[in-house]
């Protein structure tokens, strides 16, 4: 992939094309939500006995079954993310959701299923945070910076969709993954098309400098990882705490500065757009006692 292939057909042109990809992305786990809820009521129905058939009555059943799926997907997700498939307990997942454990079969039929439900639905919040920063009005540079910034607050904040990702490439790995190529097809790979489209769409309009589109992701997202996943070894390495607050502002406010100044043609307006960013974007707040690889914080 060279410099400037397959440029956009101009500013604002990928912008449109998320849209697009992120109504298809959004498809299959809507349509299986709906069609679950679907299932369940009828289920509940038959076993139940028949009742009045009012459209009050039916909207408040598919509300009811909607919101149990939602707190055993919340609970499954808890569960699967400190636990692993295999050491998770379907019993902690229904008491934590507030149900009954035969419910947790009734909607998701196993664990593995349930599993690969509670992996959708979690990414899906991911693909739609990505999405409201791939939208936003503002120029490509600068929301290829934001989509970093985003991401680097991610995996500092959200633990259970870092871990959940690490099991399962883990899994994948070892070939035991039925989850993955989902998550690719629905989430990664339409992220992957939104953010070339932006490097693209900033170095056509002479906004970015030309350069080949995935190295542009590579050191946008890369850097993030390596410094959470390297923890250990920076630990010994460096003179400080690497997460400790005050090191963790002072590091993603240095990922945004370098982005602005390495890649904006005009530096004076990728400090500005720094500035920007860093203004409305604060550092979110870290849980009491969160967890970074094995050590505590807090």
């Amino acid at each position: 992939m060279g410099k400037g292939t397959g440029a956009g057909t101009g500013a604002g042109a990928g912008r449109d094309a998320g849209r697009d990809i992120g109504k298809a992305a959004g498809k299959g786990a809507e349509r299986s939500a709906g069609e679950e809820a679907g299932r369940a009521g009828g289920r509940s129905q038959r076993r139940s006995g028949p009742e009045p058939e009012t459209e009050s009555g039916t909207e408040k059943a598919g509300e009811r079954a909607a919101e149990s799926r939602e707190r055993i997907l919340n609970a499954a997700i808890k569960e699967f993310s400190a636990h692993g498939l295999a050491g998770a307990r379907t019993d902690r997942i229904a008491a934590a959701a507030a149900v009954n454990k035969a419910l947790l079969y009734y909607y998701f039929e196993s664990k593995e299923k349930l599993y690969e439900a509670a992996l959708e639905m979690i990414t899906a919040r991911i693909r739609d945070r990505s999405m409201a920063v791939f939208l936003r009005e503002a120029s490509a540079g600068e929301r290829i910076v934001r989509m970093a910034l985003e991401h680097f607050d991610r995996i500092l904040a959200q633990q259970e969709f870092q871990t959940l990702m690490q099991q399962e490439m883990v899994r994948m790995h070892k070939g035991e993954s039925s989850a993955m190529a989902i998550l690719v097809k629905r989430v990664f790979a339409p992220m992957l098309t939104m953010l070339q489209s932006l490097v693209r769409e900033g170095m056509q309009t002479g906004e970015l400098i030309e350069v080949d589109d995935l190295q542009v992701l590579f050191a946008a997202l890369g850097a993030n990882v390596f410094y959470f996943l390297s923890a250990p070894v920076w630990r010994m390495v460096l003179p400080f705490e690497p997460f400790e607050p005050e090191k963790l502002r002072h590091r993603r406010r240095a990922l945004v500065e370098y982005l602005c100044q390495a890649l904006f043609v005009d530096r004076a307006k990728g400090a500005a757009a720094a500035a920007r960013v860093l203004a409305d974007s604060p550092m979110p707040e870290l849980a009491p006692g969160r967890n970074f690889l094995g050590r505590k914080e807090g």
